[in-house]
């Protein structure tokens, strides 16, 4: 994954963003209620409305003909590593980077029609990140083609906003995360499948990595407000082209600040087809929340080599120590992102800015992956990793998280054991 690393990362842009970003805050104070209101009541030639909150600008026609909205995320890391083994250099290269500073727009036009575009600025190699058009004129159902996530893992279809950590788990190296496709969702009152066929990624070539069937199929055996059973299964068949590109699965060790990472495979040259398969189960009760995945990857070979097996997964817990648990959210407005845990919510009361002292989330987690078969020596790691957040306002967000790490064999230096403890910490805008 490309990285924008160093002090000069935050560019005019960034700074532009953030300033935007805190002009969008809710907890602004009185004087600026006062003209964001003078604001919607200047923007109204033919009727538009206009409207600066902490969902971003919106801006409304009369009789619901569209709706444009303006939002944007930036996420600044800071940490530090260290590896208990001699003889390895420094972990971090940089000890502050940029993690996605993106602009976002949604425009809705009529009661069918769905357009989204997201670009993050931190990332040079793959700007674009969903890219899309839905269509939702019938009933439970969405149609979406463009490039958006596949419909695969729990972890991955979770918002950057909303993951519990700053990283996703070891595992989310078998996610096909975003490509270029099509998709069909529908949903019940506690159910959701969704069907997709998809190519490359917009950002490196539509056709340049072969053609993808993945499916995922969810089920709320428990389905209420403050409790939530989730159950879901997802499988994806992708084969690739024979242009010697071939297929690399890595892992950054839950942390982007890594210079390089501990469990890689590599170019697998001669990989003709990658399947995967994905179990997620997930439980929530009031604040408390526990998901688990395990992934299965099998990369098929040319010239009669023999398959390679790849397995990961995770269990996590978190607790809302003061406020509402995450909600669970059945259906997107657009894409693949059916059952999902939203984000945590701050409370009038609780915002510091009215006085409160922000909401607090504790979690943990045990992941691991295996990247070692069939002569591929990528690695088997270990981490153990626990955080906290705290939203003191609505759209900030402040984590600190320590990760331990255990890899053994690595990727690194013929297959030498590294131990590695890491802290990471986070602040985020996001509107």
């Amino acid at each position: 994954m490309a990285r924008w690393l160093g002090p000069t990362g935050l560019g005019p842009y960034n700074l532009g963003l953030f300033g935007l970003g805190l002009c969008c805050l809710a907890g602004a104070p009185a004087a600026a209620e006062e003209a964001r209101a003078q604001t919607r009541n200047a923007y109204q030639p033919n009727g538009e409305t206009l409207t600066i909150d902490e969902k971003g600008i919106t801006l409304t026609f009369p009789d619901d003909v569209a709706k444009l909205r303006i939002g944007g995320k930036l996420q600044l890391d800071f940490g530090v590593a260290g590896i208990r083994q001699a003889g390895f250099p420094e972990p971090f290269p940089e000890n502050f980077a940029v993690r996605r500073s993106w602009i976002e727009s949604y425009l809705t036009l009529g009661k069918s029609l769905e357009l989204a575009f997201q670009y993050d600025f931190a990332d040079p190699m793959r700007p674009i990140n969903d890219a899309a058009a839905a269509y939702t004129g019938f009933e439970n159902t969405l149609l979406t083609v463009g490039n958006m996530k596949e419909p695969f893992s729990l972890d991955q279809l979770t918002s950057d906003n909303n993951t519990l950590f700053t990283e996703r788990s070891l595992a989310d190296a078998f996610a096909p995360a975003r490509n270029f496709g099509f998709a069909v969702g529908r949903h019940g009152e506690d159910w959701t499948v969704v069907a997709s066929v998809f190519g490359g990624n917009a950002n490196t070539g539509v056709t340049r990595e072969g053609v993808a069937a993945t499916a995922r199929a969810t089920y709320a055996v428990i389905h209420e407000e403050n409790r939530v059973l989730h159950l879901g299964l997802a499988g994806s068949v992708r084969d690739l082209p024979r242009d010697g590109s071939g297929l690399a699965l890595s892992s950054r060790s839950e942390a982007f600040l890594f210079q390089r990472t501990f469990v890689d495979t590599g170019d697998i040259r001669d990989a003709s087809g990658v399947r995967r398969i994905g179990l997620e189960a997930a439980y929530r009760d009031g604040p408390f929340l526990v998901q688990a995945e395990y992934i299965r990857t099998d990369v098929d070979r040319f010239g009669g080599a023999p398959s390679a097996g790849f397995q990961g997964g995770y269990i996590q817990a978190s607790v809302v120590l003061n406020g509402k648990g995450r909600a669970y959210k059945l259906a997107p407005d657009y894409g693949t992102t059916y059952a999902i845990f939203s984000g945590v919510q701050v409370p009038e009361a609780d915002r510091v800015s009215r006085g409160g002292i922000g909401v607090f989330e504790l979690g943990t987690r045990f992941s691991a992956i295996d990247l070692d078969d069939a002569g591929i020596r990528g690695g088997i790691e270990r981490d153990v990793t626990v955080g906290l957040n705290w939203y003191p306002d609505r759209n900030i967000r402040i984590v600190a998280d320590y990760v331990r790490s255990h890899t053994s064999p690595s990727a690194v230096q013929g297959g030498r054991t590294l131990d590695a403890d890491t802290f990471i910490g986070r602040f985020q805008l996001y509107w």
